[in-house]
């Protein structure tokens, strides 16, 4: 039983704990798969940080997103529980990969409180990682196209169609503030480690491995 003393010690603020993340120097530490944070449902954004404190948080999450590196992140995977994530990717990928996989330069965007809804049958599967289940692959069958709407860190609304490879991050990404890893869409036989996925599943498409490990893609 708690003591009188425990029971009314303040509680963290989120604005407490992204004031504390940001007085390290360096990335943020990025939260693994297991911990609770990434589990449960994020908390709306709704001013919980003041606009200088949301510009430095967003700034430190693009500066961890960078240094991974990655193509997307989402605030509970640094350990705070709200629905903000940013992406970005330069694509630099071949030509063969850009038109199989549709994966085209993204430019930076901040998503405040997103949701997607997918737009028709379409779906697609590639390999695909998170940051927060390091050193692994799996292959994910997602919406080949999707409508994202959202917020931008000013405030503005964002309602626009993705598709292609910036559908998929923006799937996986949203994903994450409702406590969701990629592994729960993945084909777990597809499970590989990012040195056989490097020297066995290169390709631009997962055909060879779904032949060779026994599943089945889409369509």
């Amino acid at each position: 039983m708690a003591s009188e003393r425990d029971r009314s010690a303040p509680r963290i603020t989120l604005s407490d704990l992204v004031e504390e993340l940001l007085g390290h120097e360096g990335p943020l530490p990025i939260v693994a798969a297991g911990d609770p944070v990434l589990r449960r449902g994020a908390e709306p954004f709704d001013g919980q940080l003041d606009p200088g404190l949301l510009a430095r948080f967003v700034a430190a999450l693009r500066a961890t997103m960078h240094a991974a590196p990655g193509v997307g992140l989402a605030a509970p995977q640094v350990g705070v529980p709200l629905r903000i994530a940013v992406v970005e990717d330069p694509a630099p990928v071949s030509d063969e990969v850009r038109v199989v996989r549709g994966r085209v330069p993204q430019p930076f965007r901040v998503l405040v409180n997103p949701s997607y809804d997918g737009i028709g049958p379409g779906r697609a599967a590639f390999f695909e990682g998170c940051l927060s289940v390091p050193g692994w692959q799996a292959v994910v069958a997602r919406h080949t196209e999707v409508r994202l709407t959202a917020l931008d860190e000013y405030g503005r609304t964002v309602d626009e169609v993705f598709s292609g490879w910036p559908a998929r991050i923006v799937q996986h990404e949203t994903d994450h503030l409702d406590g969701t890893l990629y592994l729960d869409h993945a084909e777990l036989r597809s499970l590989s480690s990012n040195q056989a996925t490097a020297e066995l599943w290169a390709q631009p498409t997962p055909q060879l491995a779904a032949e060779a490990l026994g599943f089945t893609l889409p369509g």
